[in-house]
């Protein structure tokens, strides 16, 4: 029995990784969250699955679904949205995984900035222009901002420019 951390990508279905994909085809449970996974993508679950939302589950209940998975000796698709190594809340998981003797894999999902990027028609780094990018957000409520972690708190020639994307290309 082995826990699947998979990355289920920006939202669109067919976004997800083939190694994802083949994962949640081959897991007889799923848990995904339901708040942040289009139901399209749980189509990849095999027949008789056994699909769970997360969303209103505390992590104590999420891992009672893991245990009674290893119980049973069945793999779990655990669906997280994006890609697993930004704004995740896989860590916590992990620990507990890790202290309980779970083995587990993570397979990493299309994160939505380079998808945003993609339809968009654009580059995230240009030569000579921007070849840094920073990731944060500013706010939502999964967690809070640590204290101090703002842009203004980064050094100067990190927010000398801010540059965005935009349909006809790059503006500074």
């Amino acid at each position: 029995m082995t826990v699947h951390f998979i990355g289920a990508g920006p939202g669109a279905p067919d976004l997800l990784t083939l190694r994802g994909r083949d994962l949640i085809a081959a897991s007889p449970v799923c848990l995904y969250a339901g708040s942040l996974i289009p139901e399209a993508v749980l189509a990849h679950c095999p027949p008789g699955a056994r699909i769970v939302n997360t969303a209103p589950l505390d992590l104590d209940a999420i891992m009672a679904e893991i245990a009674a998975a290893d119980a049973a000796g069945h793999d779990v698709a655990r669906l997280h949205s994006g890609d697993l190594s930004v704004w995740s809340v896989m860590g916590e998981q992990l620990r507990r995984l890790r202290a309980a003797g779970i083995p587990f894999t993570v397979t990493s999902g299309v994160p939505a900035f380079a998808a945003a990027a993609a339809t968009l028609g654009c580059e995230l780094t240009l030569p000579g222009l921007a070849q840094s990018v920073i990731l944060t957000r500013t706010g939502g409520r999964a967690s809070p901002m640590p204290e101090g972690e703002t842009l203004a708190n980064l050094p100067p020639p990190a927010r000398r420019w801010r540059f965005t994307c935009r349909f006809t290309g790059w503006t500074r």
